[in-house]
């Protein structure tokens, strides 16, 4: 069995501060490398590109 990672709490809120319509157009793999990854892939960073705040 997959052991289940912690979720970290800052990506978690900035998860659930997506709008709605945001959300619904990730997949369920999306929504696990958002959460989880260290890297994101970058069909990840276009679908978000107006919510990322670069440095």
């Amino acid at each position: 069995m997959k052991d289940k990672k912690k979720i970290n709490k800052e990506r978690q809120m900035s998860y659930d501060s997506l709008p709605p319509s945001v959300k619904e157009n990730l997949t369920q793999e999306e929504k696990q490398l958002f959460l989880f990854a260290e890297e994101w892939p970058e069909s990840l960073f276009e679908k978000l590109e107006e919510f990322i705040i670069k440095d």
